[in-house]
């Protein structure tokens, strides 16, 4: 089979394109016919990083979706001709997504609906699963999101023309909320509504803060936070009493630094969110909820929904990390022969 892999740390070059055995399934393992590969910023930036300890090589990218093809031991043989969509795929494993078959955890591979495309499931994973997070963190919240689950919580998004900011508007739409995000020109404002906020503030010409309190007088219950260091000042200023800033990124180098009496005196809370790591309950729960919302039609990609998509072939996996890495707007995808 065909199969990308890398052996050292490194640019897009560190990717080879070469020729595997198609693996066999251990006990608990499906294996997966991979028709789309996603690819996150996660992705390129372990690619940078050394290789897990104890590993010699490994194939990149955790989310994609396919076809079961062959189970092992303990699971379910009717789960075979199943499709997908598999997360975390390459966390703390040799197995990516980025070649033609692939070995997960039987419970990383989601049943993916008939109506539902493979470049959707490919686009789940990472993103959908962060978003998850950032709106479940909040005090007294539900912990889940569901059809209305968020009714009467209004949630800024900070970046929603990005994949976590574009899963974060459709899944708190679905929830019930109401949505504001920022963004930083015409077109990303553009993207933003069409995923479904009701407002989108360009942050570089207009005054965001007043912007964002005109759209929520009130304050927003929960942001959904990019850029935390640089966004700190403006959060504090939209944030409801009791509102939590729920941050999963970060460039490198950069620092938090919050004013004490403000955010002490609005009971102000700041959660990061670290997806491969959140508790083993939340991450359950998350991976249902989000798959419940494909089932629903909730979640969607392409233009149409806010994130456009950009598909290379695995021959090409060195342009889709380079794009992706320059700042492409939208969802990367390599669709596997």
């Amino acid at each position: 089979m065909k199969s990308v892999i890398r052996t050292a740390a490194g640019g897009p070059e560190v990717l080879r394109l070469v020729e595997r055995p198609v693996p066999e399934p251990g006990p608990g393992e499906v294996r997966v016919r991979v028709h789309v590969s996603g690819v996150n910023p996660t992705d390129w930036r372990s690619r940078r990083r050394a290789l897990p300890q104890g590993m010699h090589e490994q194939v990149p990218h955790q989310d994609g979706a396919g076809v079961i093809d062959a189970v092992g031991p303990q699971v379910d043989p009717a789960r075979v001709g199943q499709r997908v969509w598999l997360w975390e795929a390459a966390w703390e494993r040799p197995w990516g997504t980025a070649q033609q078959y692939t070995l997960v955890p039987d419970r990383h591979a989601v049943a993916l609906p008939d109506h539902a495309p493979f470049e959707l499931g490919a686009s789940l994973g990472i993103p959908a699963l962060t978003a998850h997070r950032a709106l479940t963190v909040h005090d007294g919240g539900p912990g889940r999101i569901a059809r209305d689950s968020l009714r009467g919580v209004t949630v800024l998004v900070a970046g929603g023309a990005g994949a976590v900011g574009n899963a974060a508007i459709q899944l708190a739409r679905w929830a019930g909320a109401r949505v504001v995000t920022t963004v930083s020109n015409p077109a990303k404002a553009a993207l933003a509504r069409a995923a479904g906020a009701h407002e989108a503030v360009d942050y570089r010409t207009r005054d965001a803060a007043a912007e964002i309190l005109a759209f929520a007088p009130e304050g927003v219950d929960i942001v959904v936070e990019v850029a935390p260091g640089a966004n700190a000042s403006l959060d504090i200023a939209v944030a409801a009493p009791g509102a939590v800033v729920a941050y999963y990124s970060g460039g490198e180098g950069e620092q938090l630094t919050v004013p004490v009496l403000s955010s002490l005196s609005a009971n102000l809370r700041w959660q990061s969110v670290f997806v491969y790591t959140v508790p083993p309950v939340a991450k359950q729960h998350a991976v249902a909820d989000v798959a419940a919302a494909v089932e629903a039609g909730a979640l969607r990609v392409g233009a149409e929904a806010g994130l456009p998509l950009h598909r290379f072939t695995l021959d090409r996996i060195a342009d889709a990390h380079t794009a992706l890495e320059q700042g492409l707007v939208g969802k990367v995808l390599l669709d596997v022969p």
